[in-house]
């Protein structure tokens, strides 16, 4: 049987998913048995069934019954305690982890080579990082849902990594959601982003773990 997992508050998935759905300019979730679902509509990306409590019963069901490739689950488990009860079909994408961190206002500075600009539309607001020949260097964006927010798409350029170059992404990002009243941030990072965000003072709320359907 799966072993008993402490489980994340829903509360915080429930605001990582409002966020995100905003950040990506998604449909609403809708609450399923299991979780939540967004219907994202997108080529590789139909689907996606968040579980914050997965159990076998519900991954039997999903992993059975599903069959439209592009189907994402996003579970809230490490892939040892889920992948028994997947089938075949299913790929695991690489581990991940959702962090929660504290928003505090804060000037974000552009290393010396470096811009930075900082946009908002349709209530997202991205920070890049520009190279003198206007190219990204860095990015990341920023969905204020009350008193969270989520970060998204946070990303360096390999040929500009270990500038401290996502810090002021960060620091940008912050800012600006605190200034519009919230304070917690959150998001779903890679291993490589937790490394960053555990020095920025965000915490690891529960490993997780992302499976998709593949075209057969």
């Amino acid at each position: 049987m799966m072993e008993a997992l402490e489980t994340v508050r829903p509360e915080i998935v429930r605001a990582w998913v409002d966020g995100w759905v905003v950040s990506r300019h998604a449909p609403l979730p809708v609450r399923e048995p299991w979780g939540l679902r967004v219907d994202v509509g997108r080529p590789g990306h139909v689907s996606r069934h968040i579980l914050p409590a997965p159990n076998p019963g519900d991954l039997r069901l999903l992993a059975e019954t599903i069959s439209t490739p592009g189907t994402w689950l996003k579970l809230c488990a490490p892939a040892e305690a889920v992948v028994p009860w997947l089938t075949p079909a299913w790929s695991i994408d690489e581990p991940e982890f959702m962090m929660t961190g504290p928003l505090s206002r804060g000037r974000a500075t552009a290393p010396d080579g470096y811009t930075l600009a900082v946009t908002t539309r349709s209530d997202v607001t991205v920070a890049r990082l520009l190279t003198a020949a206007g190219e990204i260097a860095a990015r990341g964006q920023i969905a204020v849902t009350g008193r969270t927010a989520v970060v998204d798409q946070v990303e360096t350029a390999p040929e500009h990594r270990r500038r401290g170059l996502g810090s002021v992404v960060m620091t940008a990002l912050a800012d600006i959601a605190a200034s519009r009243g919230a304070r917690t941030g959150i998001l779903v990072a890679t291993p490589a982003g937790q490394a960053l965000y555990r020095t920025l003072g965000w915490t690891t709320r529960t490993p997780m773990t992302a499976a998709v359907l593949a075209a057969s």
